[in-house]
């Protein structure tokens, strides 16, 4: 009987390489993705489509409205920051960064792990090729597990200790579109623009979309998404 875990899944290009991964090891998947008040709400969609093609057990898309709290040009009116360069986006903590958000999503995908009786949960995080958020790091990855095995009666009770995974922490973009293309990924069904048109071109000009933009270039591969310019 295969591994029940939780994964979290964006409609990203690091959360599908993760999903193919994690399929490709033998889990069942229930994947988890979050209408949370964000601009680029088509990446919802576009879970849903990646959440089908790879036959996960169950997707649910959960609804959490950040846009009360604001703090992030994701989640409020503030413009997205566009034309940067590597430098400038590997300095400092940009406007993009949502107050606090792996920290929801991850207790989310706990409580329904909990629920399941699985104790392995799934997140694309990684610490190279980023935006400079402080919750994909490592240290923060082990400080959450740690605290999902005080606060939970599953691991009080000792039926299993919670892992959180990120085995793509150490990958920069490149490696990990080596890896998908090497697992068959399909990254025409994957958007990573923070700001994209109401058809899902992305704008080509966003640190999301710079950093994937570099990862195909050196990887030497073509990208299927769809750019504006």
């Amino acid at each position: 009987m295969p591994r029940s875990c939780v994964l979290l899944l964006s409609g990203g290009l690091d959360s599908t390489t993760l999903l193919a991964h994690v399929t490709q090891q033998g889990y069942a998947v229930n994947a988890l993705t979050f209408r949370y008040g964000q601009r680029h709400e088509m990446e919802i969609e576009r879970a849903r489509r990646i959440a089908e093609h790879y036959a996960v057990a169950r997707h649910v898309v959960t609804e959490i409205d950040l846009r009360l709290f604001g703090g992030s040009a994701l989640t409020g009116d503030e413009a997205v920051p566009k034309g940067r360069g590597a430098a400038a986006i590997a300095q400092g903590i940009p406007v993009t960064y949502v107050p606090a958000r792996n920290t929801i999503f991850l207790s989310f995908a706990l409580a329904w792990a909990e629920a399941l009786g699985a104790f392995e949960i799934f997140i694309g995080v990684n610490a190279l090729d980023y935006s400079g958020y402080p919750d994909c790091r490592p240290e923060y990855i082990r400080a959450f597990e740690a605290l999902a095995n005080l606060a939970t009666r599953a691991a009080v009770e000792r039926a299993g200790r919670f892992a959180i995974r990120a085995p793509l922490m150490d990958f920069g973009k490149r490696q990990i579109i080596e890896l998908g293309r090497s697992l068959g990924v399909d990254y025409g069904m994957t958007l990573s623009c923070y700001d994209p048109a109401l058809d899902g071109t992305a704008c080509g000009a966003c640190d999301a979309c710079a950093l994937r933009r570099r990862g195909f270039s050196e990887a030497g591969a073509v990208d299927p998404q769809v750019y504006a310019q």
